[in-house]
């Protein structure tokens, strides 16, 4: 496998299928000063991949404030127990996909596809509105609320560097009724989601998209295969 990258200023592909494993989705480090934020954490079967990964692009895990999970299925989810535990830091998600996540829910996080048993987990810091921002170090952090993968998704944008940055983990679906997924609620956030006009999409297996009219290509693109 692949080791972790910084792609642009302060944020690193610390997991996913070219760098941890393929049951990883892609998980995210930013830099706000010396205050570290994770962006969903891999499966959790590579927990200790993710952490060797942060050190060896020089940072230390210590500094992780912060873990967002941007919805509940165990290829985002599955690594945050372990970073809590040793490190202590706290985790944010919507409380719409919050309670799957305190419970351990073999069905709404999928665990039980992946055969892997997800601990009942904490989450420390419940998102309810439809926008919030989150401030660290004098950045900001800004989250949506995106329903439709699942019914508390959430996306985070941000601007540094004069481009705006867009995490969308798993804008693209997929969409099982079962699960919570609702496509005509999830066109909406897509619609919601071009109209921040992004630089740059970090997305949760597809990749990253840049320059903006790249970003646009790929929602656009989603939004085409998958109609009501």
């Amino acid at each position: 496998m692949a080791r972790a990258v910084q792609v642009i200023n302060g944020i690193y592909l610390i997991a996913g299928a070219n760098v941890t494993s393929s049951e990883d989705a892609a998980a995210y480090l930013v830099e706000f000063g010396k205050e570290l934020v994770m962006i969903d954490s891999g499966a959790g079967r590579t927990a200790e991949l993710l952490e060797r990964n942060i050190r060896e692009v020089g940072l230390d895990p210590e500094n992780i404030s912060t873990i967002v999970l941007t919805h509940r299925h165990i290829d985002h989810i599955g690594g945050a127990p372990y970073f809590r535990r040793l490190f202590g830091c706290r985790i944010v998600m919507h409380d719409l996909d919050a309670d799957a996540v305190e419970q351990g829910d073999p069905i709404q996080t999928v665990a039980n596809w992946y055969e892997v048993k997800f601990p009942p987990t904490p989450v420390d810091l419940r998102i309810s509105f439809e926008e919030e921002a989150m401030n660290f170090n004098d950045h900001t952090l800004n989250i949506l609320h995106t329903p439709g993968h699942t019914p508390g998704s959430i996306s985070l944008y941000m601007d540094r560097d004069g481009r705006r940055i867009l995490f969308g983990q798993d804008i693209h679906g997929p969409f099982f009724p079962r699960l919570g997924a609702d496509l005509s609620i999830w066109r909406k956030s897509m619609e919601r989601l071009l109209d921040l006009k992004a630089d740059i999409l970090f997305e949760g297996h597809f990749g990253i998209f840049q320059p903006g009219e790249a970003v646009e290509r790929f929602i656009r693109g989603h939004l085409n295969r998958n109609k009501v």
